[in-house]
């Protein structure tokens, strides 16, 4: 292996030689060993060899907006396959992205295009939608994952015929032959972000930098992993998200290269919190990872009406969207002993600020040492005793740009006094306590009478009403204040709250200008299958 750093397959066939039969990966009735695991990705690795991909164009020639490396969509839900695609991909030296399972064809296609996709991993659920995305343009592999007798989610699934040129993953695994290319530290790790500022765009790591910036795994090559793996045997993480999600990712890695185990629930095509409690109890798992209040309200209302035995666990964890007070206070209750970590971070900066919540200890987001607030023109770096808004961002370890599209990299990676930085779109200010106050993306800013109000906020504080299970806040034009805030609200069963009731609560933690002035009531919020809202999907609900 070639340079300082971490190269995640050599990390992981290290681990695989140090201790062959660790049960590394738990998916319903499998439980597979690292030796096992090691050999299905490198059967992967061999097949992407074979059919000519791999690593084109070293880093150094490279500028940051570019590969040089084939791309590999995986277009899964979560399961072993997902995993040990990830893995083998990486040993055949080519990059793995995640591609939208909710996606419809166009979109689809974008991402294929946009990603320059040349082989496919799939289940066979989601051919119809694959084949209609992909057209007459076929990539030079395309490996079908059978989940016909997947009905565990009660839904079933049609048999679709196998794709035009594609061959089962079993089949294909069986006969190939195993390759485990020697890599480089700044081989890519790339991941796409969700879109809900706009088309999704592939954020580009070197490996180095996602262990460091993403994992929190800094200044660490294969020698020390391998002295921290005994310590991390009993770890098991179960990323109860979809793993074309950042943080699952990031979780299933963070265990793996810490020497645990990684266990994924039965139910994987919607979140079931009965399945991921029954999974985590069966599986002595030690830390649940969930995203915010979409996870988290509803796992609560599972822990109220069921009580496995879940001793083991040590610790939840949240990212990607917020996990309001309320809903945080309860899983303490629910879980006691259990320490809840409210993890900030996003695609283009890896972590960026941690909340911890332990028994007798609360406190805010504590920023990392790297952790900045910018200026509006991000051309300066706001002092931490002041409390002017600007950008949250960070620098250190932290991604390439964006593929393909210098413009968006430039702009979110500026270089400030000669300091390069990521500036991913949150607005934030100090706090006087050295905390960071994380306000909300700039794009779902509402300018209402001349005063800016940021969704989040409205949102956390509608979600104090106990009649509230979800809530997503708009704005729309509006003649006298230029826009209104409006607010889409789910509720629990048998309760009707008003716009009153609900601007009552929400105005004992706001100003009065920054209530909802609209409300429309909905069995359901439309979020991703991460739990990012859909703000498009609320903008269509207003009257």
């Amino acid at each position: 292996m070639t340079g300082a750093g971490l190269n995640l397959a050599a990390a992981f066939d290290a681990l695989a030689a140090a201790d062959p039969d660790h049960v590394c990966l738990v998916f319903r009735d499998r439980s597979l060993t690292r030796a096992v695991v090691r050999d299905r990705a490198a059967r992967v690795a061999g097949l992407l060899t074979g059919a000519g991909l791999g690593c084109f164009a070293e880093r150094d020639t490279l500028e940051g907006w570019r590969r040089g490396q084939s791309t590999v969509g995986l277009f899964l839900h979560n399961g072993n396959e997902y995993l040990e695609a990830m893995l083998g991909s990486y040993a055949a030296r080519c990059a793995p992205v995640n591609l939208n399972w909710r996606s419809t064809a166009e979109e689809l296609a974008y991402l294929l295009v946009d990603s320059g996709a040349q082989a496919l991993v799939y289940h066979r659920s989601l051919a119809g939608v694959l084949d209609d995305a992909l057209g007459l343009d076929r990539p030079a592999l395309l490996l079908e994952v059978d989940d016909r007798d997947d009905d565990r989610d009660g839904d079933g699934d049609a048999a679709e015929p196998l794709l035009p040129g594609a061959v089962r993953y079993e089949d294909a695994l069986a006969g190939a032959s195993p390759a485990w290319l020697e890599g480089s530290p700044d081989d890519l790790y790339v991941l796409y972000t969700g879109g809900t500022t706009g088309r999704p765009k592939g954020t580009l790591w070197r490996q180095r930098d996602f262990v460091a910036g993403a994992l929190g795994i800094r200044h660490a090559g294969v020698d020390e992993v391998l002295a921290g793996a005994g310590n991390g045997a009993r770890l098991r993480a179960l990323p109860s998200p979809p793993l074309i999600h950042g943080a699952a990712q990031w979780n299933a890695w963070s265990a793996w290269l810490g020497g645990g185990t990684v266990v994924i629930q039965s139910v994987v095509r919607h979140f079931d919190p009965f399945d991921v409690l029954d999974t985590a109890a069966r599986h002595r798992v030690t830390s649940l990872q969930i995203v915010g209040d979409a996870f988290g309200r509803p796992l609560l209302d599972a822990l109220a009406a069921h009580h496995p035995d879940l001793s083991a666990l040590r610790f939840v964890t949240s990212g990607g969207t917020a996990l309001s007070p309320e809903v945080r206070d309860g899983l303490r209750t629910a879980l006691p002993g259990v320490t809840i970590l409210d993890i900030m971070g996003s695609s283009e900066s890896g972590r960026l600020a941690v909340a911890t919540h332990a028994p007798g200890r609360t406190g805010g987001f504590v920023p990392s040492g790297a952790a900045a607030v910018v200026d509006d023109g991000r051309t300066a770096v706001i002092a931490r005793d002041d409390d002017t808004i600007g950008w949250l961002a960070t620098t250190g370890p932290i991604p390439l740009g964006y593929l393909g599209d210098p413009d968006k990299t430039r702009a979110t990676f500026p270089t400030i006094d000669g300091v390069r930085y990521t500036v991913p779109g949150d607005r934030a200010r100090w706090r006087p306590d050295g905390t960071v106050e994380v306000l909300g993306r700039e794009a779902s800013v509402i300018n209402t009478g001349g005063e800016k109000v940021f969704a989040e906020e409205v949102e956390a504080a509608l979600k104090a009403h106990p009649a509230v299970l979800d809530a997503l806040v708009v704005g729309r034009p509006h003649p006298v204040l230029g826009s209104e805030v409006c607010a889409v609200v789910a509720v629990r069963p048998g309760t009707a709250p008003t716009l009153d009731d609900l601007r009552s609560v929400a105005g004992e933690h706001l100003s009065r200008y920054k209530l909802p002035r609209h409300l429309v009531l909905r069995g359901e919020v439309q979020r991703s299958p991460a739990g990012k809202p859909d703000y498009g999907w609320a903008r269509d609900q207003l009257d």
